[in-house]
């Protein structure tokens, strides 16, 4: 049985997972964390600002981040990174180096519209 069979999830499982678009609307350099990252504010239109942190100083600057939409996951249970607490996950692709190229829609759309 390989890895993938091992890890298959139901249909439930996956619509419980809630992914919306939303645009970065600030980013800075998270110095109080151990390893690289930037602290973020993501607009999600009606669902909220929400704060977060992501490990992708390898190949985004802050200012190229702001403006910029991508996918996050908006319904995990707020967590603690070092001095702030986080209420959403930004999605990326993970490379051969370990660094994330962040997942974007293809052309820009309604801020808090749901990944379908």
């Amino acid at each position: 049985m390989s890895e993938t069979e091992k890890n298959l999830i139901s249909w439930n499982d996956f619509t419980k997972v809630e992914m919306r678009v939303g645009t970065i609307i600030s980013a800075e350099v998270f110095k109080e964390v151990k390893n690289p990252a930037y602290k973020m504010q993501v607009d999600f239109g009606e669902y909220g600002i929400k704060k977060t942190s992501a490990q992708i100083t390898k190949l985004y600057t802050t200012e190229e981040l702001v403006g910029k939409q991508v996918v996050a996951v908006v319904n995990f249970p707020k967590k603690q990174i070092a001095t702030m607490m986080s209420e959403c996950l930004v999605l990326g692709g993970l490379g051969n180096d370990k660094e994330v190229t962040l997942l974007s829609p293809e052309r820009p759309i309604k801020n808090g519209s749901k990944i379908a």
